[in-house]
């Protein structure tokens, strides 16, 4: 296979899960944000968001203050941020249409009526109207792109590096959204919350679960109040969880097993010795070590398996 090929299906599948996972992480704190809460408290969700996504310089070069109607449209709209919304469908419907030949009529309709559909929202100002609904909608819409994509590809080389990238850059965005919340709350970089703010903290776990479609999972496995060690462990170590750290890094190396030359040793063990942390970890060590360390470096080493991936399969950068 191509690796022109190859480079333009895996970030075609990458952008797509990134625009839902924005979504989710900008639903939290919409939700959140909705709840009875301090404004010094309210303002650090968004601060931390920024922050963990490492957007906070290129948002003060547009703005001057730090509010939730300005962070929102600088993660949706704007156009200089790739990372924004309308920049990730815009890109992924960009590389789907370079290999319009690898993919299925059913794919490329799919993800080129996303992008149509999308100018039409944010010319009709929905997403101002309803953010909580415009996000649903765009969470339904990567649904739907995967979905088909996985009832209608062959399952080749090419399906393989579609799917190997959507785990690879869920795996990173779990992280991100988790380390947002226990950042928020737990470093001593943002300060300690109000004890009125503490009191309300079972809400904004509900939000986290309820952001990553686990909150029904979570009543179902541990049948208790909602505990942060627990939506941690379920958020990391549980591989029948579908949006878990260890779920997205098992499906990263099933699939690179798949696609494995002659050059891919160093990153299947690299691959693998970090999917073997996650299986045999444990969450109070996983605390005790420090939850937000653990997140920072877990984000550093896939970073680090993508670049590898990219050398050893895609286009150089």
């Amino acid at each position: 296979m191509l690796s022109r090929t190859a480079d333009h299906l895996f970030w075609m599948s990458r952008y797509t899960e990134r625009a839902e996972n924005t979504a989710r992480m900008l639903d939290v704190n919409y939700q959140t944000s909705l709840l009875p809460q301090s404004v010094a408290v309210d303002q650090l969700g968004w601060e931390g968001m920024l922050r963990i996504s490492e957007l906070m310089t290129p948002y003060r070069d547009l703005h001057d203050q730090l509010n939730a109607s300005d962070v929102m449209h600088f993660m949706v709209r704007e156009e200089t941020n790739p990372s924004s919304i309308v920049c990730c469908l815009k890109a992924a419907r960009e590389n789907a249409r370079a290999v319009r030949g690898a993919l299925t009529t059913e794919v490329w309709e799919t993800i080129n009526d996303t992008w149509l559909d999308l100018q039409r929202k944010l010319k009709g100002k929905e997403f101002e109207r309803d953010p909580g609904k415009f996000f649903e909608w765009v969470k339904f819409r990567s649904h739907l792109s995967r979905g088909v994509a996985i009832g209608t590809m062959l399952q080749d080389e090419a399906f393989r590096f579609y799917r190997m990238a959507t785990f690879l850059e869920r795996a990173d965005n779990t992280a991100r959204l988790l380390d947002v919340k226990f950042h928020a709350v737990h470093s001593d970089f943002y300060g300690a919350a109000s004890q009125l703010d503490q009191e309300y903290d079972i809400y904004h776990w509900i939000a986290i679960l309820r952001s990553v479609s686990a909150f029904e999972v979570y009543r179902k496995v541990y049948r208790d109040v909602i505990a942060p060690e627990r939506v941690a462990e379920l958020l990391i170590l549980r591989a029948d969880m579908p949006r878990s750290l260890h779920a997205s890094l098992k499906g990263v190396v099933g699939n690179l097993e798949q696609l494995a030359n002659q050059a891919s040793g160093e990153t299947e063990r690299f691959a693998g010795k970090l999917l073997s942390e996650l299986q045999y970890g444990q969450i109070d060590e996983i605390m005790s070590f420090g939850l937000h360390t653990f997140l920072t470096q877990f984000l550093t080493r896939i970073n680090q398996l993508g670049t590898r991936i990219s050398q050893d399969f895609l286009l150089p950068a």
